[in-house]
């Protein structure tokens, strides 16, 4: 299919409201200031730290992870996908790494990132299983050389009615599906994240939800180019917060669709379950962001974007029906939850 042009309201944007180009494309400051000079980097243990650049000022990079880097320095940051803009700006980072939904440790928003030290992402492999030829158990540095990866700007659309415009890397699922070799029975894509109630205390006390979290796409939407399997943000690889070591992102659908700490994906014939789904009939199984259908407790025809704290008018598909719009009927309420 062919794809209208986005309209290029970033051109207009204010410079406050844009994060500096050298806090996400300057690579090789970056891995000197983790302490690294080339290739063959070994594996370090940590969460983050903030970086004094020469003369004593703070860095771009006072958020900056400093787990799992391990010969990534030719990885990160990834070339910026121009095609991939939104409108307001890109939101400050230290906004984006303190104000996380990861029901895994706790359900306060801003506490996140101050309850994933123990969190363990290093060794870390994902299982591949299913309706495919090429079933097996990936390295994660062996996964994330499996595409070309990519920077992407997205509009992050929580369903609680909230934004963020999030920097992302990695590359589009598709291009790891075809290299599977799927075959006519795999329709529907699950995916699985960890279970490690002794690391996630929100996996031990929150004992009403099904852990672990699981969530699924059809293979259409699997396939559709915007569907990122994600490794980074802001040009470094993930902060714990955020979904580390590797999660989905797909920028139409409501946040809670992009899973998190993934260890499993499979290929099933019949459509599985979702994890919000079973725990809730608020939600459903597409969660297709569109402010005609309201959340039963709340309007979804506004957010808040987290850049200003102003309300501002949800877009179909958050913004992205070019792209997506011919998979689903636009009046049926079922493919909005």
């Amino acid at each position: 299919m062919s794809f209208l042009k986005i309209k290029k309201a970033w051109d207009q944007i204010p410079s406050s409201q844009v994060t500096p180009e050298d806090s996400y494309v300057n690579r090789r400051r970056f891995f000197k200031q983790l302490g690294f000079t080339g290739m063959g980097l070994p594996l370090v243990a940590g969460c983050t730290e903030e970086i004094e650049e020469p003369g004593g000022s703070t860095g771009p990079y006072r958020q900056v992870p400093r787990f799992w880097v391990q010969q990534w320095e030719v990885l990160f940051p990834a070339a910026a996908n121009a095609r991939f803009k939104t409108e307001r700006g890109v939101t400050d980072e230290k906004i984006t790494t303190g104000y996380n939904n990861f029901y895994e440790f706790t359900t306060t928003k801003q506490r996140v990132k101050d309850m994933v030290e123990g969190f363990e992402v290093s060794p870390w492999k994902v299982e591949i299983k299913g309706a495919i030829e090429k079933t097996g158990s990936y390295d994660l540095d062996d996964l994330i050389r499996m595409g070309q990866i990519e920077g992407r700007l997205y509009h992050l659309r929580c369903v609680e009615a909230w934004s963020a415009n999030v920097p992302w890397t990695g590359y589009p699922l598709s291009q790891r599906i075809e290299q599977l070799n799927p075959s006519s029975d795999a329709r529907f894509v699950p995916f699985v994240t960890i279970l490690r109630p002794d690391q996630m205390p929100g996996q031990a006390g929150l004992q009403a939800y099904s852990w672990p979290y699981y969530e699924a796409l059809s293979m259409e939407e699997a396939m559709n180019e915007l569907t990122l399997l994600t490794f980074g943000v802001y040009g470094h690889p993930f902060n714990k917060q955020c979904g580390a070591p590797v999660r989905m992102v797909m920028p139409w659908k409501y946040g809670f669709k992009s899973i998190k700490s993934i260890v499993l994906i499979e290929f099933t014939k019949r459509r599985p379950r979702t994890f919000w789904s079973d725990a809730s009939d608020e939600y459903g199984f597409w969660a297709n962001a569109n402010p005609r259908f309201d959340h039963s407790r709340w309007s979804q025809a506004t957010e808040v974007f987290l850049n200003t704290n102003q309300r501002v008018p949800t877009q179909l598909y958050n913004g992205y029906q070019d792209f997506v719009g011919h998979l689903y009927p636009e009046d049926d309420r079922q493919y909005f939850y």
